[in-house]
């Protein structure tokens, strides 16, 4: 029997899926538009969301297309986060995430941001000989890291940090071990006032949003450098300004609230911060890894097994 998804993509993403497909499986465009992505048809079990929501229509308070959610009984997406979807979506009788897809690129960025804030890059580089002097630089080695949201992204970033010989701490929702040796489990609080390293990759929800906030900035070292790379909701934007105005040493943010921030926003200017525009998760590699997670799913899906990356209605992750 013929297995039907259908799916949002542009021609370029659908063709390098396309090739890799098993025979039996009939991949259906809908085209990578709003008029057409959600006239699905009754005979499609699978549909692939497009991750640039807005070429497909798709926002947080986008209404329910007529007929939702058809005959599916699987829809995928690409992306991590959920907090840009409606509500309606989870109504499907199963949805994943790629979870854990984009780990390995944003754990390296961390380590890389970590670095550059320990040893002064870029400032240190010298461009004349009126550069040549000496630097006040730190290290990695038995500094302590906290790892906010100890989950796919939180463990590659620990494994990364332990070999650099950090202490790493992690924090989440779930009680019990971390599962990676050698990190330990602790409340906020005390993850906070501990770390000299900072890094929120938690995902967006009603329990997060603003977690980072002047009282969490307070319970923080001097000196304290914050990063994030999980939403820019979850750190309270005007606590951040008056930390960094205080005593919090810097913040690297690939996420912001706004984002991204307007033309003249005070984040592109304070001196203590660097920005990146939500590249964490780029490298080379993470087309190709993502489109393998979707591809083990499929043949999970098609043997009966539970499927990898399954959101949680409730907890909504």
């Amino acid at each position: 029997m013929t297995l039907i998804i259908a799916h949002q993509y542009g021609e370029r993403l659908a063709s390098s899926i396309v090739e890799r497909l098993p025979e039996g499986v009939t991949f259906t465009a809908l085209g990578a538009t709003a008029d057409t992505a959600w006239q699905v048809p009754m005979e499609a079990e699978v549909l692939l969301i497009n991750q640039e929501s807005a070429v497909v229509g798709l926002h947080k308070d986008m209404s329910q297309p007529p007929g939702w959610p058809f005959h599916l009984r699987w829809v995928h997406l690409r992306s991590t986060g959920l907090d840009k979807y409606p509500d309606w979506l989870f109504t499907a009788p199963r949805v994943t995430v790629t979870r854990g897809g984009y780990s390995v690129p944003i754990s390296e960025f961390v380590l890389a941001a970590m670095l550059a804030f320990a040893k002064d890059i870029p400032r240190v580089w010298a461009r004349s000989r009126t550069d040549w002097h000496q630097h006040r630089l730190a290290g990695l080695e038995g500094r302590t890291l906290g790892i906010v949201g100890f989950g796919a992204i939180g463990k590659a970033i620990a494994r990364r940090a332990l070999a650099f010989d950090m202490t790493v701490i992690g924090m989440r929702r779930s009680p019990g071990p971390s599962g990676v040796a050698g990190v330990d489990i602790v409340p906020l609080d005390d993850l906070l006032r501990r770390s000299d390293h900072v890094v929120v990759c938690t995902p967006l929800t009603d329990e997060t949003r603003g977690m980072i906030d002047a009282r969490a900035f307070a319970a923080m070292k001097a000196g304290a450098h914050l990063l994030n790379v999980g939403r820019g909701p979850v750190i309270d934007s005007e606590a951040l300004r008056l930390a960094l105005d205080c005593s919090l040493g810097g913040a690297t943010l690939d996420v912001t609230d706004p984002e991204p921030p307007p033309d003249g926003h005070w984040l592109y200017h304070h001196p203590k911060v660097r920005v990146s525009p939500h590249i964490s998760g780029s490298s080379p590699e993470t087309k190709g890894r993502i489109t393998a997670f979707f591809l083990e799913n499929l043949e999970r899906y098609r043997r009966g097994e539970e499927l990898l990356g399954l959101v949680d209605r409730t907890l909504r992750y």
